[in-house]
């Protein structure tokens, strides 16, 4: 409610001139107003929902079961190796004979990015059956970091990798990253 205040004046035969006027304005309404529309914007606005990466875990509880051995052909195998200074190396085939690398690579398009995006692409073209595609192995290491986990699982989501597991460190795997200065004693 806006009010004006006039301010008496009594006139005693004397040239009235006009007073000025002190305006005072009442900002209760505007202020009822404002909390509505901010209680009322906070109703109906959605909230960012988290986003979250399906990753399927081994049941602790059951058994392991003796499987048949199931051998896995070393030019399907890419192993992931994440070190310190936000670093990794690849390797792809086995350990002690690596068919390709081992090559230290960041993370990123021109990075990891692009090497399991053509090892995806030539195991496919290679066994002609995408169900015999890429296995990537990730090993982290003591010294890398949670965001580094996370980001080579945002990679392997991004390339479409269709099999990947995390597992643990080797020492041979160790002794990989303290040759390419990635992994301090």
């Amino acid at each position: 409610m806006a009010e004006l205040n006039t301010g008496g004046g009594d006139s005693k035969g004397k040239k009235v001139r006009s007073k000025k006027q002190d305006a005072g304005v009442d900002l209760t309404a505007m202020v009822d107003l404002a909390f509505l529309l901010i209680t009322f914007f906070m109703l109906t606005t959605s909230l960012s929902k988290p986003q979250s990466m399906n990753l399927a875990m081994p049941d602790k509880t059951k058994e392991q079961v003796d499987e048949p051995n199931l051998d896995v052909a070393d030019d399907r195998t890419m192993t992931i190796l994440l070190g310190e200074k936000n670093k990794m190396v690849w390797y792809y085939g086995l350990p002690n004979s690596p068919l390709e690398g081992p090559t230290v690579v960041g993370y990123g398009k021109n990075g990891i990015r692009k090497e399991l995006l053509s090892k995806t692409k030539s195991v496919v073209e290679k066994y002609g059956d995408p169900k015999k595609g890429l296995i990537v192995l990730v090993k982290a290491s003591n010294k890398s970091t949670y965001r580094n986990l996370v980001d080579i699982l945002d990679e392997i989501a991004i390339t479409k990798v269709p099999t990947y597991a995390i597992v643990d460190i080797t020492p041979e795997d160790k002794a990989m990253l303290e040759k390419e200065n990635l992994l301090t004693k």
